[in-house]
């Protein structure tokens, strides 16, 4: 089968890697690649977010829905400044079986935070498969429903709620934004999915094209899905929450802004959900970034196509902000 060829600087950082990452994530080695995630991945502390007091930091613990654990929530928002703050919800990418809260929030701070003057909050949600659907959702959602309740003590503002994620943390933005809107949450002004994971069929034409092509394929997507909707997988009711792609009707759902790589399995997925709320008469930027394969910009972030794709994501939340702003003076402003 024919492949789109990748981007020749994001090539070169593909096989610098070697076979090791390309391995298939299977049921017989997942708890060995969750152990080896755990210890190697980045998990910068408070202090060193804190960046020599550029930032305020709060690891908070709040409660879960029902009967579900405390959900930890970690908050930063650049230091000095008074008045509600816009807030990014962030959640991070992994597949549902890996990542954690802390190790993603370097580059949001510099890239968006502190450039727009923006607050964010990055959810340790439960991992699959020791947590099936619909609790990593929930922790979320959780996690969601006190910020917003709680707006004024923690600075920001309420009517200024983007979601956002990369990959399994693109389809749990997508997920939060079809809860809200379904049971009266809160209102939000935006969805940030970046190559979001949407839908656990794995029947559309790019997931089979591209299997194996990158760092993902279909044994692990399979091996993915099935730690987090157990017996629920291949079931054809598995719901939209758990699958946002399932969802037939994506009307009245928050302005979105979706990119994918040309060449990585989501692709497809991902063009038919901005198609969908097109559709719906809804508002989407897309991006199909040509040549890019799942997690290109954080492969090689200094390729130019890396640094293009990071560019047009602050562009469209820098305009979503300004659209937002009230005509009065009620944006950050240095103390005194």
């Amino acid at each position: 089968m024919a492949v789109p060829p990748f981007d020749p600087e994001l090539g070169v950082a593909l096989e610098s890697l070697g076979n090791g990452p390309r391995e298939p994530v299977t049921p017989g080695n997942l708890a060995a690649r969750q152990e080896r995630d755990a210890a190697t991945r980045p998990r910068p502390t408070a202090d060193d977010l804190r960046a020599d007091g550029r930032f305020e930091v709060a690891e908070l613990s709040v409660p879960g829905l029902r009967d579900g654990p405390d959900v930890t929530l970690v908050s930063v928002r650049p230091a000095g400044l008074e008045g509600p703050l816009p807030l990014l919800y962030y959640m991070h990418g992994g597949a549902m079986i890996m990542g954690n809260a802390w190790s993603v929030l370097p580059r949001i701070l510099g890239e968006w935070v502190l450039p727009l003057d923006m607050a964010v909050i990055s959810v340790e949600y439960r991992l699959a498969p020791r947590t099936r659907y619909p609790g990593p959702l929930e922790d979320c959602y959780a996690g969601l429903l006190w910020a917003a309740e709680h707006a004024a003590e923690l600075g920001i503002d309420a009517d200024r709620l983007i979601v956002g994620g990369k990959s399994a943390g693109g389809g749990l933005a997508a997920a939060l934004a079809l809860l809200t809107r379904d049971h009266g949450g809160p209102g939000l002004l935006g969805q940030l999915l970046l190559c979001p994971m949407l839908d656990d069929r794995g029947h559309t034409f790019s997931s089979r094209q591209m299997s194996g092509t990158g760092l993902w394929d279909l044994v692990s997507h399979e091996t993915a899905w099935q730690a987090l909707l157990g017996d629920l997988h291949g079931a054809a009711d598995v719901p939209p929450y758990a699958a946002p792609a399932r969802e037939t009707d994506l009307s009245g759902l928050p302005p979105a802004f979706i990119d994918v790589g040309s060449a990585e399995m989501f692709r497809d997925e991902d063009v038919a959900y901005a198609n969908g709320i097109w559709q719906a008469g809804g508002q989407a930027e897309l991006h199909v970034w040509p040549g890019a394969y799942h997690g290109f910009d954080g492969m090689a972030p200094q390729a130019a196509i890396s640094k293009d794709a990071r560019d047009a994501r602050t562009r469209w939340l820098r305009r979503l902000l300004a659209q937002s702003r009230n005509t009065g003076d009620t944006g950050p402003r240095p103390p005194g």
